[in-house]
């Protein structure tokens, strides 16, 4: 879905229709207005076009039971540009049909040549199983799909192997599971003419430069049994498509991004919860830690999660199919737990239509979710981003997005689950306590007005290049020709692997030299995933990943799990298990962790007089120490308690700039708050550089320090949190005017006195927010923009 800037109106002012007429009920029914803004995006006709010649008779036929008599314009250009051998990638709206574009030529292939095989790749299970119905259901004859993941039982897999010719999996599957037993697959592999890669905008960071070389070594291997298959990528609405999806799979793509499907109008709502009395800041029974929207002073708005759970509950009441998005696991817990009651206070009963979903749970009850809401058995489900991609949730009527989700492809993405079946639909934005929701809300055309941002990954990054070299030298030798393959610092990388022993060097190449595999996390999130274990009983709750079990499931933790409360025994990381038992205490947790940061190196800098600004390497040291337990009804402190956890290391890229004290005392900031104001200027630009980059203030961090010992100078660093860098640092160095400015009208522009989540206060803060200083976080902001070159 794009949004149109002409199609902009006023708050309250928009064409009569039942989401407009839903919306006015929901703003009237609390003090104040909520809603700073409300755009029109409109509906739109569809351009059909003709079926493609080559498309046989009977796949026309499946379509046509299934409602379609004929492709739209931009699947049949797609369908027919892969079908001639080209690789392609159609980049169009939410419920446009980019599984038609896939589809029309991978099964005419395999009607057409009854040895030929397909690959589709999704990036969750769910869309994958949504995939394998709307396959299955075509009733096409020796096509035989089937999902082959992690929950596929083993008794199944090896007939999969053997005789299905549509295989639908994922790249972490791909990984561990399909390239390493190549020699299994080699029939399927021999003949496979399709690789599709579906949602391909969601392969980003550090996560889609694994993938990037994943797809390396499948076509590594495709070689070796003399196929070349076609890649066909979808992706929502992005910006460069052709050139992300080309640095995904390392092969020339032609873009399709003309989107001639009919759409329904939606009603988008900016919605910013109210001002709270100073007094009853943490009077909200949501959890603190569930939020990310707290502080240890007071909470200065309503929390957005208490706010949709409300939002939630109006909807249901009403009859409106709808689905919360969520930005946590516990946040979507606990957005259907207060959701639930509140109805079932209203009429008894009604709270069993609401229910909570997120990555962890098991596959049935995933499964059995899906079916509920698809069936209006659920009329409400508040769900983490593993909904957001293209499982086909026909039939709902209202979106409502807590948070902004990082990007504005992913905020289009999730808007676009309402009016699926092209009935009008409404979708509002909740605003966090947070610096770059509070700046979007209040400046909507950097969400309505800007284009969607590009796709950032970096497959030349060292930490993803090695060890994924190392994986595809442990399934073949590598080869000189194969390096050419993987890019630019393959061979450095691979001299790296045989100074380090791993692999052996002999006339006919690269040999790995151990038995075991190489383990590489495709995600960088720190680890296989931690198992929650009920302690009475065995039961596997779900899984937390390795990267967050620190924060998450220390000794004393808070963890919930559909609705209900635990509190975590044990947790032992080096068998990836931690031990729960039910409690329901009357506090919340909040992990507390030390960083300790220095430069290794200066790729790139700016010498812009007592300003510096530079890109370069340093090494990032973490351990989380202690948690707090706080009152949920009050936000007091109970007390602080120690934790005994590993020290973490990181190795990444970061961008930092330096001030001379010179230029701080005679822009009125006094020496003893320096600190205060750098480190409030710091967490603002953390909260604001998902504005110019695809990521997240979650996959990033900083510090800010008075006297840096490798600078010898006040500095604030902000670093990508994953090893070796993902990108985002480089982002911000080359768009750090703007960044900066975004900063610092973020801070200026919020109406609190001295300072609150809205600007300044960080919800990851391992100094519990203290020390900071508003009024000298602008004037840092101003020096630093004075000097720096636009």
């Amino acid at each position: 879905m794009k949004p149109s800037p002409a199609a902009s109106a006023p708050a309250g002012h928009g064409p009569a229709s039942a989401p407009v007429d839903l919306l006015r009920r929901l703003r009237a029914r609390g003090a104040g207005d909520p809603v700073t803004h409300v755009e029109r995006v409109p509906a739109r006709a569809g351009v059909p076009a003709p079926w493609p010649p080559w498309a046989p008779t009977e796949l026309r036929a499946a379509f046509a039971r299934r409602g379609v008599v004929a492709p739209w314009r931009h699947q049949a250009e797609a369908a027919t540009l892969a079908y001639e051998g080209g690789h392609v990638v159609v980049a169009t709206g939410t419920a446009s049909g980019k599984s038609l574009a896939y589809q029309l030529p991978a099964l005419a292939t395999l009607l057409a040549d009854p040895r030929a095989t397909v690959l589709y790749l999704a990036p969750t299970k769910a869309l994958a199983a949504d995939q394998l119905r709307a396959v299955a259901e075509l009733e096409l004859d020796g096509v035989r799909p089937a999902c082959y993941d992690g929950d596929t039982p083993r008794a199944e897999r090896e007939w999969i192997r053997r005789h299905s010719r549509f295989v639908l999996t994922n790249p972490d599957m791909l990984h561990h599971g399909i390239l390493p037993g190549h020699a299994q697959w080699s029939g399927f592999l021999r003949r496979l003419a399709y690789v599709v890669i579906d949602e391909c905008h969601t392969y980003r960071g550090v996560f889609g430069s694994h993938v990037a070389h994943v797809l390396r070594r499948l076509r590594r291997q495709c070689a070796r049994f003399g196929a070349t298959p076609v890649f066909v990528l979808a992706s929502a609405t992005s910006g460069d498509p052709a050139t992300a999806a080309g640095r995904l799979t390392g092969l020339p793509v032609t873009a399709v991004t003309e989107d001639a499907s009919p759409r329904g109008g939606v009603t988008f709502a900016l919605w910013e919860p109210p001002l709270l009395p100073p007094d009853s800041g943490s009077s909200s029974p949501v959890p603190p830690q569930a939020t990310g929207d707290h502080d240890d002073l007071h909470q200065v708005r309503r929390s957005a999660l208490r706010e949709t759970a409300d939002l939630l509950a109006d909807t249901v009441s009403e009859g409106v199919r709808t689905l919360a998005f969520v930005r946590s696991r516990k946040g979507a817990e606990v957005v259907a737990a207060n959701a639930r009651r509140a109805l079932d206070d209203a009429v008894p009963g009604l709270g069993d239509r609401v229910a909570a979903y997120r990555g962890g749970y098991l596959r049935e009850e995933r499964r059995e979710l899906e079916r509920a809401l698809l069936h209006g058995d659920l009329l409400g489900l508040a769900s983490t981003n593993a909904l957001e991609l293209g499982v086909d949730l026909v039939g709902l009527d209202a979106v409502l997005i807590c948070g902004y989700p990082g990007t504005r492809a992913s905020l289009w993405q999730q808007a676009g689950r309402a009016g699926r079946s092209g009935q009008e639909a409404l979708a509002v934005l909740v605003a966090r306590d947070d610096p770059l929701d509070t700046y979007l809300v209040h400046h909507p055309e950097a969400i309505f007005g800007a284009p969607v941002e590009a796709t950032v990954l970096d497959p030349a990054n060292p930490y993803v290049l090695t060890p994924q070299l190392a994986c595809a030298a442990a399934e073949a030798p590598l080869t000189p020709a194969d390096l050419a393959l993987f890019g630019d610092g393959a061979k450095e990388a691979v001299d790296e692997l045989v100074a380090a022993g791993a692999l052996r060097q002999r006339p006919t190449g690269w040999y790995w030299r151990h038995r075991e595999r190489p383990d590489v996390d495709l995600r960088g999130e720190g680890g296989a995933p931690v198992c929650v274990v009920e302690s009475s009983t065995g039961r596997l709750l779900g899984t937390v990943d390795g990267g967050s079990s620190h924060f998450l499931l220390h000794p004393g933790a808070v963890y919930l799990h559909q609705g209900v409360s635990y509190v975590v025994d044990e947790l032992d990381l080096a068998d990836g298990c931690a031990l729960v038992h039910a409690e329901e205490p009357d506090w919340s947790t909040h992990a507390r962790d030390v960083t300790d940061l220095s430069v290794v190196s200066v790729r790139s800098y700016v010498d812009a007089g007592p300003v510096g600004m530079f890109l370069g390497e340093v090494d990032v040291t973490s351990q989380v120490v202690s948690y707090q337990r706080r009152r949920i009804a009050t936000g007091e402190v109970i007390d602080t308690r120690p934790l005994d956890l590993p020290t973490r290391e990181l190795r990444t890229v970061a961008v930092w700039f330096t001030l001379s004290p010179q230029s701080l005392t005679a822009a009125g900031v006094q020496t003893s708050d320096v600190p205060g104001a750098l480190h409030a200027a710091e967490h603002a630009a953390i909260g604001l550089l998902p504005l110019m980059a695809t990521c997240d203030r979650w996959d990033i961090g900083g510090l800010s320090t008075a006297l840096h010992p490798d600078t010898e100078a006040p500095t604030v660093f902000v670093y990508d949190g994953h090893p070796g860098g993902a990108g985002f640092a480089e982002r911000a160095y080359g768009t750090a005017s703007a960044w900066l400015r975004a900063t610092r009208d973020a801070i200026a522009e919020c109406g609190c006195e001295t300072g609150c989540p809205s600007c300044v206060q960080s919800p990851k803060c391992g100094n519990g927010n203290n020390p900071l200083s508003k009024p000298d976080a602008i004037r840092v902001l101003d020096v630093v923009l004075a000097n720096l070159p636009t």
